[in-house]
């Protein structure tokens, strides 16, 4: 089976170089990479044309990550998508051979693993692990949620569902995973390992005000799927989120 990555980028010349490298040194054969940036304006492209593992590249505005995110989706030919992030990189050369024998073995139609924070400017310094653990549907009622830069899905899935719904500035990926998993119930086995490195610093937690921003877009998304989320999703969760920032 072939699987495309893909990664968008947009002013990404600091960051690109390790995510480029991490996909061009993974063992497995058939891997689709495509980048998707939004017009960049430093060296980003000219750090991509370095390297020829890249499938294909689109550079135009966009309005903004989950639009990107669906263009690359639209551009994706392999059995199996896998999406990361211009600052995020893969923890070891298996990852994709892993994450598609997974697929192979357990027959399912997503896989998810682990995934590491990492400080901004050394890969190598573990900020804090998240531990996924083994998937239940119920979880997400409790405010679970797989990391998303460690989450597989067959194309026919997205192709079946739709794609990232752009009116959600920060919760679009939290939603399109309950979409798939909780509202249609796809099939899903859990990789007990850490397949990728974020670096610290993201967008929806750089702060108390974002991460409460951010717990009103999760309840956005739980409206845009007909349900009701837990008293813990809406009150508790962003309570913890906001405690983790202030003593981490």
């Amino acid at each position: 089976m072939k699987i495309s990555i893909i990664t968008v980028a947009y002013n990404s010349a600091s960051t690109i170089r390790d995510t480029l490298e991490s996909i061009a040194k993974q063992d497995y054969p058939e891997i689709e990479h495509i980048i998707i940036d939004g017009k960049s304006k430093d060296d980003t492209l000219k750090i991509v044309s370095e390297f020829p593992h890249v499938s294909k590249v689109v550079s135009e505005p966009d309005k903004g990550l989950y639009d990107a995110m669906n263009k690359g989706l639209k551009q994706a030919t392999g059995d199996i998508v896998g999406i990361l992030n211009s600052d995020d990189v893969y923890n070891h050369t298996d990852v994709i051979s892993k994450v598609m024998s997974a697929f192979v073995n357990q027959n399912v139609a997503c896989i998810y693993g682990d995934l590491q924070y990492v400080k901004q400017n050394d890969l190598s310094k573990v900020v804090r692990t998240w531990r996924s653990g083994k998937f239940r549907y119920k979880k997400f009622l409790y405010g679970w949620m797989p990391p998303h830069p460690a989450f597989f899905v067959k194309r026919e899935v997205y192709e079946k569902v739709g794609g990232f719904v752009t009116d959600l500035r920060s919760a679009a990926d939290y939603e399109i995973m309950l979409r798939i998993l909780y509202k249609h119930k796809y099939s899903c086995a859990y990789l007990p390992e850490v397949l990728v490195r974020m670096r610290t610093g993201g967008a929806s937690n750089a702060s108390i005000k974002n991460r409460l921003k951010a717990n009103l877009e999760d309840r956005k998304a739980w409206k845009l799927i007909q349900k009701k989320p837990h008293f813990f999703t809406l009150y508790l969760k962003p309570l913890r989120k906001i405690s983790q920032f202030i003593f981490k």
